[in-house]
Order: C-alpha cells, then structure tokens, then sequence
C-alpha cells in the first residue's frame, strides 16, 4: 500500500511537469507524508547542487520494486497500512488509493495541485522579499553606523590638528615674545653702555654760561633748544615697502638694522647697510654702533636698505 502511495505522489509530480530525478528525492526525503510536503521539499532544495542526479534509494526501499530482503520480511496486514494511510496521507488521497483514478479526476487532481505549487511559490516569493527587505534595513543600518565611526575619525582628526595648530601657534607666540624680550634687553644695554658719556657730556654742554660781567644789558638766559628722547625712523627695504618705528635718542643704529632683519622681508642671510637719501650717507659697522642722537637721525629719519 505504501508503495502505491509513493508511486501515486510520484506520478502527480511528474504530470506537474517535475524532473523525475527530483520527483523521486523529494518522495523519498519526507518519507512520502503527502504531496504538499513533496512540493515543499522541492521548492526548498531546487538549489541544491546535486539536485539534478539520479536519485539512489537504499537497498531496503526501491520505488516500484522488491528486493529480495522484502520478499523476506513480512508484509503488513491491511488493517496496519490503512492506519499508516490514515497517519501520512489527506483523505482524498487514502480515497484515491482505494479505487483506480480515471483521466477526469486524474487532471483535476493535477489542476489542484498545480494551484497549490502556486500557491506555495507565491508565499515562497514573499518570504524571500520579506527578508530581502530585512537584508536592506540591517545593510543600511551598520553602512549608517559606519559612516557614523568614520565621522567621529575625522571629527577626531580634525580637532587633534586643531589642538596642534593652536600649540604651534602659541610656540611660535612665544618665541616671537623672547626675542622681542632681548632686542629690548639689548636697546638697555646699548641705552646705558653708550647712553652714559653721552648724556654726561650733553649735560655739559646744556648747562647755561654765567653772563660775562661785559654784558649788562642781557635779558635773562638764551632760550635752549628742545631735547627729543625719541626717534620715529622710517625704512624703505629692498621690495619698496616700508617699516616705521620709534627708538630711543641713545639707541645705537644696529638696533634699526636689528628690527628691520626680524621685521623686514630681507632674505635669510642677505646681508645690508643702511643709508641715507638726503643728503646722502651710506653708514658703515663703525656708525652701527654710534646713537642714533648722534648721527643726527633725531627727531625723525629716512633710511633705505641697500644691498652690501
């Protein structure tokens, strides 16, 4: 009876239009419960790679046939396959089992089944958009987390050359401010090392003459002229442009020349001299060291930065 049965459901897959090497597997893989679950398998396994191989059942269970170990063993009892029947087959089919189909119910079973692989490949079809949907939302939801992880890289990136930035510039601030420090020390020093005599002797020859007896008539003392501590010095350099700044009176000329090699677009290691256009001078190392007082560049002066 069992053997009818599988023939049975084999022969409704093969009229479905079923390759007969996975008609077979798919009968002798779910153990023949039904043609729904033979369906079932099929749609299930049609990717397999040995899909299409000739199907080889064991030797205690050929489809169709007999061996000699059943002619051996004993037969069940028809009591026993109507209740195998009843376990693994729909009623219809223990029905058709009974009685030999006829061509009308033959198709119409056949019509019935094809309407249910349909059925199943439809479900089949929304199952499988169903998770490619799934796919899609779990596809963009770790490319957003890694566009996330990549824009807190760069996030990060950029605040650490931030922060770098910010440091060399405060360096950079920094040394600006040291040698600013010692140019002043140095104007100090150069102040008080040629400053001293300077004054010392200006003194001298500020102090007011007593009025020679000889002179009666004198209306109190000449006026003196205005002393100017100060300097406003003016330097062309070699582009054209021009830097200004104040320096003391006492100030030797080599701080200028000091102020324009930190402050001037005068090339690294371009040596100059400095001099003056109206009348002309050009100063020499000796005059770099004289005050600027002296060298009548007081209360205001033109320099010009000339190649040496």
């Amino acid at each position: 009876m069992l053997i009818m049965a599988e023939l049975n459901t084999l022969e409704s897959l093969l009229e479905m239009g079923f390759d007969k090497n996975r008609a077979e597997k798919a009968v002798a893989n779910t153990g023949n419960q039904g043609i729904e679950q033979a369906m079932d398998w099929l749609m299930e396994h049609e990717n397999d790679p040995d899909i299409d191989e000739p199907y080889v059942p064991p030797a205690e269970n050929v489809l169709g046939g007999t061996t000699d170990s059943q002619s051996s063993i004993e037969q069940p009892t028809i009591e026993g396959t109507e209740n195998l029947s009843e376990e693994f087959l729909d009623p219809e089919d223990i029905e058709a089992l009974k009685r030999p189909m006829t061509e009308e119910e033959r198709r119409e079973q056949v019509k019935r089944l094809e309407e249910l692989m349909r059925v199943k490949q439809a479900e089949r079809r929304e199952r499988e958009r169903a998770e490619e949907v799934e796919k899609e939302k779990q596809r963009r939801k770790q490319g957003q987390e890694l566009q996330q992880i990549r824009q807190k890289l760069q996030d990060d990136d950029m605040k650490k050359l931030a922060d770098q930035r910010r440091r060399e510039k405060m360096e950079d601030k920094l040394a600006r401010q040291r040698v600013k420090e010692k140019i002043a020390r140095d104007r100090e020093e150069r102040a008080q090392k040629f400053g001293g005599g300077a004054s010392s002797s200006t003194a001298a020859s500020t102090q007011p003459t007593p009025p020679s007896p000889s002179s009666p008539t004198s209306q109190g003392p000449p006026p003196t002229k205005k002393e100017y501590d100060e300097s406003r010095i003016q330097v062309r350099l070699l582009d054209g442009s021009t830097i200004t700044a104040v320096f003391k009176a006492q100030e030797p000329l080599a701080a200028v020349r000091v102020y324009v090699q930190m402050n001037g677009n005068t090339p690294e290691g371009q040596d100059f001299t400095l001099l003056s256009p109206y009348p002309r001078h050009i100063y020499t190392e000796m005059d770099m060291e004289k005050p600027l007082k002296e060298l009548g560049l007081v209360p205001s002066a033109v320099l010009v930065v000339t190649k040496k």
